[in-house]
């Protein structure tokens, strides 16, 4: 996992304002690397896997994207509509993206809200080939 961090490590500098990154494996519901500016406390690391599995599979989206499939007529398989999720709180930007080579695997970057928008989401796509190569 050492080069998981040192990708992690890397898409923390490269992204604007960036203060945490982490990958999450929600198949397995664990976190499978983090790289923090701060520490924090275990117990809120270990729900950033869970709450990143909700948001891509909580029963609801899993519900809406049935939904989808089934109206548009195509096959009810694994695939995923939702791809990527900002989320806006106080003081920060959170974007998750799944990857496109490990469907089941999600990437978190936490940048500081007075970060630009446009470059926070440009530069953390553009993280994700060397995170998933290093998986």
């Amino acid at each position: 996992m050492s080069s998981l961090n040192e990708a992690l490590q890397k898409a923390t500098v490269s992204i604007p304002e960036c203060v945490a990154a982490g990958y999450v494996d929600l198949s397995s519901g664990m976190l499978l690397g983090i790289k923090t500016v701060d520490s924090h406390p275990n117990d809120v690391l270990d729900l950033l896997a869970a709450a990143t599995a909700d948001l891509f599979q909580g029963s609801n989206v899993m519900t809406i994207e049935h939904i989808f499939k089934k109206a548009r007529g195509l096959a009810l398989d694994n695939y995923h509509y939702f791809q990527e999720i900002i989320v806006n709180s106080d003081n920060l930007i959170h974007v998750f993206i799944r990857s496109k080579t490990y469907p089941d695997h999600v990437a978190c970057f936490v940048c500081r809200l007075t970060a630009n928008l446009g470059m926070v989401l440009s530069k953390s796509r553009s993280a994700m080939p060397l995170l998933e190569a290093s998986v």
